[in-house]
């Protein structure tokens, strides 16, 4: 007489059957779990058109000294100015210890002609007055917020007004002598 739970009887082909079965219903479930998260998770990414404004390159030929353009990145004003000779002198000449919001004009531009910054006033948000030529320019010959009356310098700093910061400078850098990445 043969004993019942001898091995080879059928016991390990059951249990082999039920480990294979849970194995399947697990990977099931994963690869189910990710072919539902993973449009959720990319629905997440910024879409192309946001990506597409994430830089703008900026070709600065046709920029004249003493001309000042507004280009739109990332939905903001972006202020470019070819600065004068006089403008530059002015601009370098300042005490920085006599501004609100200290900084040499070395450190808000990379080559000196060139002013780059995002055209928003510090204090609530206004876009300035003076990049065309018959804007008033302030007091310092930069720029002038008139809803509250902030001055702006050649070199986008506060010089007198409410407006707590300097214009803000926007990442970039010059891809050649005459072009810029924003961005």
């Amino acid at each position: 007489m043969a004993d019942a739970t001898q091995p080879g009887d059928g016991d390990e082909p059951k249990t082999e059957r039920r480990d294979f079965l849970n194995y399947l219903a697990v990977a099931t479930g994963a690869v189910g779990a990710g072919a539902f998260l993973w449009p959720v998770i990319h629905s997440m990414n910024p879409s192309r058109d946001v990506l597409a404004l994430a830089s703008t390159e900026v070709d600065l030929t046709p920029i004249e000294v003493g001309q000042a353009v507004t280009i739109t990145w990332r939905g903001k004003p972006v202020f470019i100015r070819h600065r004068t000779e006089a403008e530059i002198a002015d601009a370098q000449s300042v005490d920085v210890a006599d501004l609100p919001d200290p900084q040499t004009d070395d450190e808000r531009v990379q080559q000196a002609p060139w002013l780059v910054m995002v055209g928003i006033c510090t204090h609530l948000g206004c876009v300035p007055l003076g990049q065309k030529p018959n804007d008033p320019k302030g007091e310092y010959g930069g720029w002038f917020c008139p809803c509250h009356g902030s001055h702006y310098d050649t070199s986008g700093r506060i010089r007198k007004g409410p407006a707590p910061l300097n214009l803000p400078v926007p990442g970039y850098e010059f891809t050649s002598d005459t072009s810029i990445l924003i961005g």
